[in-house]
Order: C-alpha cells, then structure tokens, then sequence
C-alpha cells in the first residue's frame, strides 16, 4: 500500500515521496518483469520505461493511484489493484480524522492546490487522483498527526 511505504511522510516533500511510490513500483517491474507487469496492469510499457529510465511520465501521463495500485497487485503476496487504492485512500481519511482536519484544512494547508470539494471527491474515489496528488495530501496529512 501507498501510504505504507515511508516511515514518515510527514517529514518529507510531496516529490520525496513520489520518488519512494515510484521505487516500489519499478520494485514490482524488477521482480516480475517488464512483459508481465505491462500484461497484467493498468500502465503502459512507454509509461514503465520512462520511471526505470528516471524520466518520470510527462504531467499529462501521470500515474493515476488505481493504475499504481495495479502494478503493485502484480506482486505474488499483494491484494487486488481495488483493494490497495482503497486501503490507499482509507489511510488519508484516517489521518485526517486522527488528525482532527476537514477538506477545507487541507485545501489551506496545501495554499489551494487542490480545492476542498476535489480533495473530498478524490479521497472517496469519485475523482481520479495522481500519485503526485496522492503524495501531496498524503505528506500535508501525516505532517498534522
């Protein structure tokens, strides 16, 4: 799962922990193989070689959570694709009531990169959300806990 990757993102920068969801993801790439992963997941092999040559994808090929979510699913041991966004986006919600903030919180936390209603939308699964999105709310959360 995303969320689980670093030991605290709170601490580091929304680019940090991208870098890290993106090591896991070319983790799963290593161990299986780039023919297997491409079969069995939501993302390209244009997409997976830009993130093993370290030229991550242009903004507007930027990893979605559930397509992540896919290439983490690849793993022998992992749940479902489903199953890991959701526990992915569970854990934000988590955090956001551990750490007693609203959407309109977050939304000034991160100086209106995203606006309250689309960080609600996109924690529900509504809305689409970018591991680089993912990674912006994800470090703003932990920072408050």
């Amino acid at each position: 799962m995303f969320h689980e990757i670093s030991d605290d993102p709170g601490s580091r920068t929304p680019t940090e922990l991208r870098e890290l969801y993106e090591a896991e993801l070319l983790a799963v790439v290593d161990r299986h193989g780039l023919e297997t992963v491409v079969a069995a997941s939501d993302v390209d092999e244009a997409t997976l070689r830009a993130l093993r040559d370290d030229d991550s994808p242009e903004p507007e090929l930027e990893l979605e959570l559930e397509a992540a979510a896919s290439v983490l699913a690849v793993a022998d041991d992992a749940p479902d694709a489903d199953t890991i966004a959701t526990i992915s986006r569970d854990a934000l919600l988590m955090g956001m009531t551990t750490a007693v903030l609203d959407v309109e919180a977050v939304e000034s936390g991160l100086d209106g990169e995203l606006e309250a209603r689309e960080i609600q939308s996109k924690i529900e699964g509504r809305f689409p959300m970018t591991l680089e999105e993912f990674a912006l709310l994800h470090r703003y959360i932990e920072s408050r806990t």
